[in-house]
């Protein structure tokens, strides 16, 4: 049983690993945002996803040591990490240390992807104005009068238009 507790806790330590590198890529990403780099900001999104792809295939792990450690100490449900560190003491230490890292990387990358995605919302929202004018102006398409405005006549003068 010790065997399935130590391979728990390191892949909870990979998991955490991995979480630290998807903070750090939304960073930069972020940072990429700020600036307007589209490139910058593609090649982090697909570090990004591959990072999120390996935490996915972790997490899939855990989940499978978890329902065999349940089977194997026939609980009635799977248990959580700080029931794991009191019925294995002398791994308690690791397990609740991994626990409150992942607990906080968790926090740190909600707030960051919540303020990456307002930014992300604000930059849509403008560029979806200037479509917007873009559109309306494409649609009165036409000769404008020397003031500027569209003008709609049978007949306009060469004098009276601008083109």
């Amino acid at each position: 049983m010790s065997r399935h507790i130590s391979d728990l806790q390191a892949i909870l330590m990979q998991l955490a690993a991995e979480h630290r590198k998807l903070f750090d890529q939304l960073e930069a990403q972020h940072a990429a945002m700020k600036k307007f780099e589209l490139p910058t900001i593609a090649d982090w999104i697909t570090r990004s996803e591959s990072t999120r792809l390996r935490i996915n295939d972790l997490e899939n792990r855990r989940r499978n040591l978890m329902r065999q450690i349940t089977i194997t100490l026939k609980l009635p449900e799977e248990p959580r990490i700080a029931r794991l560190a009191e019925l294995f003491p002398p791994q308690a230490e690791g397990l609740l240390k991994v626990r409150l890292e992942l607990r906080d990387l968790a926090t740190r990358i909600a707030r960051r992807t919540q303020s990456s995605s307002r930014l992300a919302s604000a930059v849509l929202g403008h560029l979806n104005t200037v479509v917007r004018l873009l559109a309306g102006a494409v649609e009165r398409a036409g000769l404008y009068n020397k003031q500027g405005i569209p003008r709609v006549m049978s007949r306009v003068g060469v004098m009276d238009a601008i083109a």
